[in-house]
């Protein structure tokens, strides 16, 4: 069942992967990972490393390093195209997005105990009618999200292992972040820690 939180367009399917879902869904990223493997991404202009490792799958990868963010056709360690996004991921976007277009890129960002993200947008997307798609894996994280204003109030909420997110209509835009990772609320990963799956359509439709 889904939960509607304060903003229009934010809302929690808490449960949406079970147990056999999950694990279903890690034997892919294995394979997402031999393909495209998870590297260290750096901050536009300074160079300084993000506290995750992040890939890609889809036709597109988001990548951000010295020359700014955005989307791109390949990995940009190995020059190769990203991995295909996995038939489970695609089947829960058709589920959640309410929207007749596939994604084109699957973030994949890998937390450690101690990672984070800052609040950000996601505004290098051309179409802001598509929303983001979250899946979440592993440890808890506490999860931050306000308005389209970075000053607007916050508000935060917990996303477990089995939990769905989507930010579609006034919360396509919205600020939101990562304050921690809780250790140990769960034992899907057997080094802890959380990987988190966004699903993004980049390109309007043609």
């Amino acid at each position: 069942m889904s939960q509607w939180l304060p903003l229009s367009g934010l809302r929690l399917i808490p449960g949406f992967l079970d147990a056999c879902g999950q694990a279903a869904l890690l034997r892919d990223l294995d394979e997402v990972f031999a393909a495209a493997p998870l590297y260290s991404p750096r901050m536009p202009k300074s160079g300084k490393p993000l506290s995750v490792r992040m890939t890609s799958c889809g036709t597109l990868g988001w990548v951000t390093d010295e020359a700014g963010y955005r989307y791109q056709a390949l990995h940009p360690q190995t020059g190769q195209p990203w991995a295909p996004m996995p038939a489970r991921v695609l089947d829960a976007w058709n589920v959640l997005a309410d929207y007749p277009h596939p994604p084109e890129c699957c973030l994949i960002n890998c937390y450690d105990a101690t990672a984070k993200m800052g609040l950000h947008q996601d505004r290098d997307e051309h179409d802001f009618g598509a929303p983001v798609v979250s899946l979440s894996l592993g440890d808890t994280c506490i999860f931050r999200i306000g308005g389209t204003r970075r000053s607007d109030p916050t508000c935060t909420v917990r996303l477990a292992s089995d939990d769905a997110l989507v930010l579609g209509g006034d919360a396509r835009l919205a600020f939101h972040g990562v304050d921690r990772i809780v250790p140990g609320s769960s034992s899907l990963l057997p080094q802890g820690g959380r990987i988190n799956l966004t699903l993004r359509r980049v390109a309007r439709p043609g």
